[in-house]
């Protein structure tokens, strides 16, 4: 028994050592394994690093509201989209009323500007290239601009001037506005910038740096549409500004030259997309201040003025009447409009508020028959405006509104309110052109 039991012992103890034995193996051949394991991964992982790397660039430049751009002439792409419903009053009531219904062009109902419509109001596509570090060019176009049978707006009579039927043009340069279907292109400019401390300058087609709410961008506007006054600031011309600005962008200020074709009427077409009809150039400025800006109490207050003045027409002489000069016998007229505007957007506790004016007088001459008269029949005789006198318009207006998401509730108001904005507006302006009944040429 003595004998078995030594037996029985020792092949315990040599199974121990054995296992022994086998247990060491098996750790070194595991921790071989996690080497290899831990090698393949740091392969791996040093594998994707280049495509995380790659991923977060591209993330960076052309990922959710980034900017498209090229490498080599950095080119960035923008648009903007608006789609309109507009209902006006259905009253077959035009302003002068519908004074000779029977007679070609007597009637004045507006029956067709009052019309309800779904429309697309701007459909912009916008191409900015930096060529170079000092040089950029834009380009920006608009498809929708040559929709036709849109009343104009804010209301229903617009910038509105009482027009006849077969009205004779003889005595001016007849070049009226039949380039519609070109407007579409809008602006196309070069500007050459960071040669000269503090200034830049742009020449090509654009909007004229004059007055405040009609040369902003139509993505920024505090309304849906501008002004009246807004709207004679909405319209693009060719020519070259000189830009300065000092004092951190408090005080800036434009010196430009255009071609200013036409009249500021707007009786004799637009300004863009056409040759100048005459020698001269209207001289354009705009200066503004901000002698507060991005105070946390005080907030930011801008004030602000714009001047145009030139000259328009060309050969048939300040008071010429009748007859032609070598087929061009628009009578010479000093045109003049100026503008002046203060903007302010408080902080504190009522940041979010802000208050905007703007103030508009501009003098020139309109087209021969571009405005006519209203006899007891209808139509006065187109004639006895055919060699207009200069005259002077002007109006004004004034806006208020509080955006949420500028104030104090920005952070406590609920998600679908923090958006929202309230505005209002309040304008005058001298929009309604008709010749006077006793002295129609002068008045």
């Amino acid at each position: 028994m003595r004998i078995g039991l030594g037996f029985i012992l020792a092949a315990l103890l040599l199974g121990a050592q054995a296992v022994r034995a086998s247990d060491g193996d098996l750790r070194k051949e595991l921790d071989e394994v996690k080497k290899e394991l831990e090698a393949m991964k740091k392969q791996k992982s040093d594998a994707k690093a280049p495509i995380a790397a790659a991923k977060a660039i591209t993330d960076n430049k052309y990922g959710p509201n980034a900017a498209v751009t090229t490498k080599t002439g950095k080119l960035t792409l923008g648009g903007l989209l608006q789609v309109w419903f507009y209902s006006i009053e259905n009253d077959n009531l035009g302003f002068y009323g519908d004074v000779s219904p029977t007679t070609p062009g007597g009637g004045d109902t507006n029956e067709g500007k009052d019309n309800d419509s779904f429309t697309i109001r701007r459909a912009e596509l916008k191409f900015t290239m930096d060529i170079t570090e000092n040089v950029s060019a834009t380009i920006m176009i608009d498809p929708s601009r040559p929709l036709k049978g849109r009343p104009a707006f804010p209301t229903n009579v617009g910038l509105f001037s009482r027009t006849g039927v077969a009205a004779t043009v003889s005595d001016d340069v007849r070049n009226p506005d039949n380039n519609a279907g070109q407007r579409m292109f809008q602006d196309g400019f070069i500007n050459y910038h960071g040669v000269v401390p503090h200034h830049d300058f742009q020449v090509g087609q654009y909007k004229p740096f004059f007055g405040e709410e009609g040369i902003a961008s139509s993505a920024a506007l505090d309304f849906c549409e501008r002004s009246m006054l807004g709207q004679l600031g909405d319209k693009r011309d060719l020519g070259l500004t000189a830009h300065g600005t000092w004092w951190d962008d408090r005080f800036q200020y434009w010196l430009g030259a255009f071609n200013s074709a036409g009249d500021h009427f707007g009786s004799r077409g637009e300004y863009q997309n056409r040759g100048d009809d005459n020698d001269q150039k209207n001289f354009v400025w705009r200066v503004f201040v901000r002698p507060v800006w991005k105070h946390e109490t005080w907030g930011n207050l801008e004030l602000g003025a714009s001047g145009d003045i030139g000259r328009h027409g060309e050969a048939g002489g300040p008071t010429r009447i009748g007859g032609t000069v070598d087929g061009l016998n628009r009578r010479r007229t000093w045109s003049q409009r100026f503008n002046a505007w203060a903007s302010y957007r408080p902080g504190g506790p009522v940041k979010g508020w802000w208050l905007k004016g703007e103030y508009l007088w501009m003098n020139d001459r309109a087209a021969p028959a571009g405005v006519t008269g209203v006899g007891a029949t209808g139509f006065a005789n187109s004639a006895t405006y055919a060699f207009p006198h200069a005259f002077s318009v002007s109006g004004f207006y004034f806006a208020t509104g509080y955006k949420l998401s500028d104030s104090v509730f920005k952070d406590s108001a609920p998600g679908w309110l923090k958006n929202f904005e309230f505005a209002f507006r309040y304008e005058q302006f001298e929009n309604i052109l008709v010749a006077d009944l006793v002295q129609p040429n002068a008045h």
